[in-house]
């Protein structure tokens, strides 16, 4: 495992203190480490480009588009 040395705010100590205190974290080594490993996982790590991505979804909803002319009408 890596160590590094960071210079926190105060008010980010103070949150990381609070949530050990709250028994949210068993101590700050977990607190810090479990969020900064949040913090990264939310950012954009993979090589997918913004305009794929939005093709991508683009794409899904059109798949998940029904139409209503093809759809058997059971109520009638």
């Amino acid at each position: 495992m890596v160590t590094i040395e960071v210079a926190l705010p105060d008010r980010i100590e103070n949150d990381i203190n609070r949530l050990v205190e709250q028994d949210d974290f068993l101590n700050r080594e977990q607190a810090i480490e479990k969020l900064l490993s949040l913090g990264v996982s939310a950012q954009k790590t993979d090589d997918e480009s913004d305009e794929e991505l939005a093709d991508d979804l683009f794409t899904q909803a059109v798949d998940d588009q029904q139409d209503p002319a093809d759809q058997d009408n059971d109520s009638l």
